[in-house]
C-alpha cells in the first residue's frame, strides 16, 4: 500500500542518493535525467568531478524526488557522508567500461550502514563497450551486492551521451520509491521538525540561507527554531524547495531556509535546524557498532575514530561494553566519547572511519543520543543497553530513562532518546509500575529518576564507604565531602544527598555533622590502643583552654605513637573532643564551658573582642584564636568588626 500522500493525486516527496567510483558518470546521468548540471562550482566544472554536494530534482508522478549527486572521489568520502543523510532511496552508479572500483565498494558500504530500503543500480557509459563486456561487469555486481538492499535492484544499462535506457531508469527509480515510501522513513511528517546542514552561505540584501534534506517535519515561513549545537534561536524569512519560493517545506524535501538572527560564520555543515526542544547536544552516545566484513583488524577499546552522524565529522573514541574489541564482521555495543558535542536521535545511522589512513571500517544505529558515561558497565547497564534495541516500547521507554544523562527526565524526550511517539502514554506507565520514582531535591524542586538507576548509585555508596573504612579502619565515619567527591560525575548533585538520606532512613549509614559511616564498621580497637584513647581524652580535658598540640600529643605518647593521629580523628568522631583547627583538639566539656562564658559576657558587656575573650578564658591569643573562628564556623558566634556577637 502506497502513502497517502500520494493516494490523493499529490507528489510524496523523497530523497535519493547517487553513489560511486570518480568519473563513473554520475552527474553526467543525473543532468539527462533531470536536464540540470549539478557541478556548480568552477573547479569541477573544469575538472570534470564533483568536489562538493550537488542537487537537482525529478518528478516521477506520484513521487518528486530530490536528488544529492555526491563526490566519488576518496578524498571527498566525508562529502559523500554529508549528502547521505536523509536519503531514503539509493542510486548506485557503476561505469560499464570501467566495473568496480575502490570507492563503488566503501560508497556500498556507507549506505548498508544507513539501512536504506530500496534503490537501483545504473550502469553507465554503455555505449562505449561491446555486450559481452557488459554482461561481466554485471555479473561483478551481482556479486558485490549480495547479501546487501541491492541484491535484488535492478542493473539498468544507460548512455548520458545516447539517452539509452532513461525510461527503463526512471521506471525502476518509480518502482524503488514505492517501496521506500512504505518504509517507517518515509512517516516522519508528523514528527518534529529537524533538517542536517550541509551548506550555509549569505546573500545580500536577505542574510543567512542554510540548506539540507527535511528529514521530519515541517517548517513554515516565520516559525521560531533553534540551530543546534549552540542553543541558536531563530526565525525562518523565507522557504525554497528546488530553487522555487514556498510557504512550507516537509519532510523529505531539498530546502533553502532563510534564517534571521543569527551570522552566517556561527553555523556550519554538521549543525542542525530543528523545533525547539527536539535536539539535546552531547558528547556521549551509546551504540550499535557493526565492523565491515572485509575489515582487516578489529576496532579495539579506545580506539580513535571519524564519527559520522547527520552532516557532521568528528573525533571520538571508542569505549566497547563489555569487551575489549569487535571483529571484522561482527557487533558489538558501545560507547563514543565525542570531542565536540553533536545531535542524534534513537535509532539514527552512522559510520565510522578511522583516524590514519583514512578508510570506511564500520558503522550502526545509535541507541541513546544523551547517553550517560557507562565507565565499568554490569550486568544491569549492559540489559538496559540491549532492551534500547527492542520492539516493545515500554521496554525501550524504562531503558531509555535509565541511560540518560538529564538530571530529571521528561516524557517528551523519548520521542528523541526511545523513538517513540505516543511519549506521555509511555511516561505515565513506567511512573505507575513504579520504574520511575519522585525525588524531592529541595523545598520547591522535585525530579523524576529512574528507580534502577537510584538503587545502583545508593549501592555505590555503601560501596565506596565500604573501601574507605578498609582503607582507614580506626575511623567510625569518613567527610562527607570526600564521599560526595567520588560522585562528582553525576549530572545532579543534589540527587546524591537524596541517595545518602534515603540510605540514613534505611539505618544502612549513620550522619553526623560533616561525617557519614556504615552501620557497623568502625574501629575495633585493641586493649593497648583503648588505654591510650583514653589517655588522650584525659589529657586533653586536664589541659582545659591551653591544650597541647596534636604533634606534641603524638610525640609525648609512651608507645604506638603512629596510631596518635587517628585515635584523636576517632574521639573527635565520637564526640568526646573537638577539632578546632589542624592543630589543636578541645575537650568537649571545656568548649561548653568556653560557650557559656562567652555567652554571659556578649550578655552583659555586649560585643567580646579576641582580647576581651583572651582575657576571659585566660589563654594567649595562640589559643583564643582558633577557639572564636572554631565558634564562628559553628554558627554559634559572629563576627561583626573586631568583636563577636551571639548569632
Amino acid at each position: 500500500m502506497l502513502s497517502s500522500r500520494y493516494n490523493g493525486g499529490m507528489l510524496t516527496d523523497l530523497i535519493l542518493g547517487t553513489a560511486g567510483h570518480i568519473d563513473h558518470g554520475k552527474t553526467s546521468l543525473i543532468g539527462a535525467l533531470t536536464g540540470i548540471l549539478t557541478d556548480r562550482l568552477p573547479e569541477e566544472k573544469k575538472r570534470g568531478i564533483t568536489i562538493e554536494l550537488g542537487y537537482a530534482h525529478l518528478e516521477l508522478p506520484p513521487f518528486r524526488l530530490g536528488i544529492v549527486d555526491v563526490p566519488g572521489h576518496e578524498k571527498f568520502v566525508r562529502q559523500m557522508l554529508a549528502g547521505a543523510t536523509g536519503m531514503d532511496l539509493a542510486m548506485l552508479v557503476v561505469a560499464g567500461d570501467d566495473s568496480i572500483k575502490q570507492q563503488t565498494r566503501e560508497h556500498l558500504d556507507i549506505l548498508r550502514m544507513l539501512n536504506l530500503p530500496s534503490g537501483v543500480i545504473a550502469l553507465t557509459k554503455c555505449d562505449l563497450v561491446e555486450e559481452d563486456w557488459l554482461e561481466l561487469v554485471e555479473d561483478e555486481i551481482r556479486t558485490l551486492v549480495q547479501g546487501t538492499f541491492l541484491e535484488n535492484a535492478r542493473i539498468i544499462r544507460t548512455s548520458a551521451k545516447t539517452k539509452e535506457g532513461l525510461d527503463e531508469l526512471k521506471q525502476a527509480l518509480i518502482e524503488a520509491a514505492e517501496v521506500a515510501a512504505t518504509s517507517n522513513r518515509a512517516q516522519r511528517l508528523q514528527a518534529p521538525f529537524r533538517m542536517a546542514i550541509d551548506r550555509v552561505f549569505t546573500i545580500e540584501g536577505h542574510g543567512t540561507v542554510v540548506t539540507g534534506s527535511v528529514n521530519s517535519g515541517s517548517l513554515n515561513v516565520g516559525d521560531q527554531i533553534e540551530i543546534q549545537p549552540g542553543d541558536h534561536n531563530v526565525r525562518v524569512r523565507g522557504l525554497q524547495n528546488h530553487d522555487s519560493s514556498t510557504e512550507e517545506v516537509h519532510r523529505g524535501q531539498r530546502a533553502a531556509i532563510n534564517v534571521a538572527g543569527i551570522h552566517h560564520n556561527d553555523i556550519e555543515r554538521g549543525h542542525e535546524l530543528c523545533a525547539n526542544g527536539h535536539l539535546v547536544p552531547s558528547r556521549m552516545m551509546t551504540v550499535s557498532l557493526n565492523v565491515l566484513s572485509n575489515e582487516h583488524r578489529p576496532v579495539k577499546d579506545r580506539q580513535r575514530v571519524r564519527f559520522h552522524v547527520g552532516t557532521a565529522e568528528l573525533f571520538g573514541n571508542v569505549r566497547i561494553l563489555g569487551q575489549d574489541e569487535i571483529l571484522p564482521g561482527e557487533s558489538g555495543y558501545a560507547q563514543i566519547y565525542l570531542n565536540e558535542p553533536a545531535v542524534a536521535i534513537w535509532n539514527q545511522p552512522f559510520v565510522v572511519r578511522r583516524q590514519s589512513p583514512v578508510e570506511t571500517v564500520g558503522g550502526g544505529r545509535i541507541l541513546h543520543p544523551n547517553a550517560c558515561r557507562l565507565r565499568k558497565p554490569t550486568e544491569l547497564d549492559l540489559e538496559m543497553v540491549r532492551q534500547m534495541g527492542s520492539d516493545e516500547t515500554i521496554k525501550r521507554a524504562s531503558a531509555a530513562c535509565y541511560l540518560s544523562d538529564e538530571p530529571d527526565l521528561k516524557s517528551e524526550a523519548l520521542s528523541r532518546t526511545a523513538g517513540i511517539v505516543e511519549s506521555e502514554q509511555a511516561f505515565e506507565q513506567l511512573k505507575g509500575q513504579g520504574e520511575l520514582i519522585e525525588i524531592r531535591l529541595s523545598v520547591s524542586r522535585t525530579a523524576l529518576v529512574h528507580k534502577q538507576r537510584f538503587e545502583q548509585i545508593a549501592d555505590r555508596v555503601v560501596k565506596r564507604l565500604g573501601k574507605m573504612h578498609d582503607a582507614e579502619p580506626l575511623r567510625f565515619s569518613h567527610l562527607r565531602r570526600t564521599v560526595e567527591a567520588a560522585f562528582a560525575y553525576l549530572e545532579q548533585p543534589e540527587l546524591l544527598a537524596v541517595v545518602i538520606s534515603e540510605l540514613a532512613a534505611r539505618k544502612t549509614i549513620t550522619i553526623k555533622n560533616d561525617a557519614i559511616g556504615l552501620v557497623g564498621r568502625g574501629p575495633k580497637l585493641s586493649k593497648g590502643e583503648q588505654a591510650i584513647l583514653g589517655e588522650l581524652i584525659s589529657l586533653v580535658k586536664s589541659q582545659g583552654f591551653t591544650p597541647d598540640t596534636a604533634a606534641d600529643l603524638q610525640k609525648s605518647a609512651r608507645k604506638n605513637k603512629d596510631s596518635v593521629p587517628q585515635l584523636l580523628s576517632l574521639a573527635a568522631e565520637n564526640g568526646d573532643l573537638i577539632k578546632v583547627d589542624k592543630d589543636y583538639y578541645f575537650h568537649v566539656d571545656v568548649i561548653n564551658d568556653a560557650k557559656e562564658k562567652i555567652a554571659a559576657a556578649v550578655q552583659s558587656a555586649g560585643g567580646q573582642s579576641v582580647s576581651d575573650i583572651r582575657k576571659l578564658l585566660d589563654v594567649s591569643r595562640k589559643y583564643a584564636v582558633p577557639i572564636c573562628e572554631y565558634l564562628d564556623s559553628i554558627e554559634f558566634t559572629r563576627r561583626e568588626g573586631d568583636t563577636r556577637v551571639l548569632c
